[in-house]
C-alpha cells in the first residue's frame, strides 16, 4: 500500500514558508517559482502573492523591520539598506525601517568596543579598525568620528 499525499497548492506553500519567517515579496516570488509544477505559472504565483498581501500574511514593511531588527547590532545603515534593496524593498520602506534601528554611531561604538575595546596604538591599527567598521557597512563619517573620538580619549 503506497501513501500518495495530496499535492500542496501554491498558496499552501506560501503560507508554510511565511509561517517559519518573514519574506519579502520578491524573495517569496523566487521561492514559489522554483517550486512551481507543470500546471502552475508565473501568473498563478503573482495571484497567490497578491492574496497573501491582501490577507496581511506577506508584508515588505514587516520583512524590512524584522531584517533590520535582527542585523542592526552588527551592521551599519549602508549595508542594511543594500540588503533590503536587493530583496526588492522600496526606498521609503527602507528609510522607515532604518529609523527604528537606532543611532548608527552608538551601534558602531558598541560593535567597536566588543571587537577592539581600546583606541588604536598606531596608524596601522587605526586603519584596521576603520576597515573593519567600513566593511560592516557603517558610514565613513560615523567610522572616522568614532575612531578619532577614541584617539582623543586616550
Amino acid at each position: 500500500m503506497s501513501y500518495d499525499p495530496k499535492p500542496r497548492t501554491l498558496i499552501m506553500r506560501g503560507v508554510d514558508a511565511l509561517s517559519r519567517r518573514e519574506y519579502s515579496r520578491s524573495e517569496l516570488r523566487r521561492k514559489l517559482l522554483r517550486s512551481c509544477g507543470e500546471e502552475e505559472s508565473a501568473d498563478d504565483v503573482e495571484e497567490v502573492l497578491n492574496t497573501l498581501e491582501s490577507k496581511g500574511y506577506l508584508s515588505n514593511a514587516r520583512y524590512a523591520q524584522s531584517r533590520v531588527r535582527t542585523r542592526a547590532a552588527r551592521y551599519g545603515n549602508r549595508r542594511l539598506a543594500g540588503e533590503l534593496a536587493m530583496m526588492g524593498i522600496d526606498s521609503e520602506t527602507i528609510s522607515e525601517s532604518l529609523e527604528q534601528a537606532g543611532d548608527e554611531f552608538e551601534r558602531a561604538r558598541t560593535l567597536w568596543q566588543r571587537k577592539f575595546g581600546k583606541p588604536p596604538a598606531d596608524r596601522r591599527e587605526r586603519d584596521r579598525q576603520v576597515r573593519y567598521l567600513a566593511s560592516r557597512g557603517f558610514d565613513f563619517d560615523v567610522v572616522s568620528k568614532l575612531v578619532s573620538a577614541d584617539e582623543q580619549d586616550a
